[in-house]
């Protein structure tokens, strides 16, 4: 889907398949992120990482005509707090992304407008009932209302459309999950303002993207 349009364009890569070749490229991560690379024990969440912001890099870099290592990564405000752990962003230039991974999926998303992006692992039975009391009442009731086996499916459909749409806002850090409804079924519902769709997922996950109407 074309940068502009109705919906963002999506980009979904699985770690594994890509996991050799960004540690060979990543010398076009800034400092912050090798340092970022470093802090990581495990060599999957490593490879994870890498893999996700070495594509955001090289993306940026083909849309802006520039190298990945020169595309100049800055963090806005936060609305709800004014600190700089806002939407991510490129200074200087009007073009939107965000990016998310879980597991041995990476999501990168691509807009004219503020747009959020989130990839989920379905979670088990046991995290559901934790907490799904954090979501809005009707979904909570919605849940409630499916078969125990349907339950996860369900959790990580309305999760990721929630995690999409507060990156979207940039308001992930201190945003309530209980206020806005954005359901658990088979078709999301759209916060005022903002368009919210699923995204085709590997089995056991589930993705969202979250696109502002202007």
């Amino acid at each position: 889907m074309p940068v502009g349009s109705e919906a963002p364009e999506i980009l979904l890569l699985r770690v594994s398949e890509h996991a050799a070749r960004a540690a060979l490229e990543a010398g076009c991560l800034s400092e912050e992120e090798r340092e970022r690379v470093a802090v990581f024990r495990r060599r999957e969440d490593r490879d994870r990482y890498r893999v996700a912001h070495t594509a955001l890099r090289h993306e940026l870099a083909r849309r802006l005509g520039t190298v990945p290592a020169g595309v100049p990564l800055v963090r806005g405000d936060c609305p709800l707090c004014g600190g700089p752990h806002g939407r991510p962003g490129v200074a200087g230039d009007p073009l939107h992304f965000s990016l998310s991974h879980a597991g041995d999926v990476v999501l990168l998303a691509f807009a004219g407008a503020p747009v959020g992006v989130d990839a989920e692992r379905e979670p088990g039975l046991s995290v559901v009932a934790e907490v799904s009391g954090s979501l809005h009442p009707r979904e909570r009731d919605e849940l409630a209302a499916l078969p125990g086996e349907r339950r996860p499916g369900a959790f990580a459909r309305c999760w990721t459309r929630k995690e999409a749409y507060v990156k979207g806002t940039g308001t992930e850090f201190g945003a309530e999950p209980s206020v806005t409804y954005v359901g658990t079924g088979g078709l999301p519902a759209s916060a005022p303002g903002w368009r919210i769709g699923d995204i085709a997922a590997p089995g056991g996950y589930a993705a969202a993207w979250a696109l502002r109407l202007d």
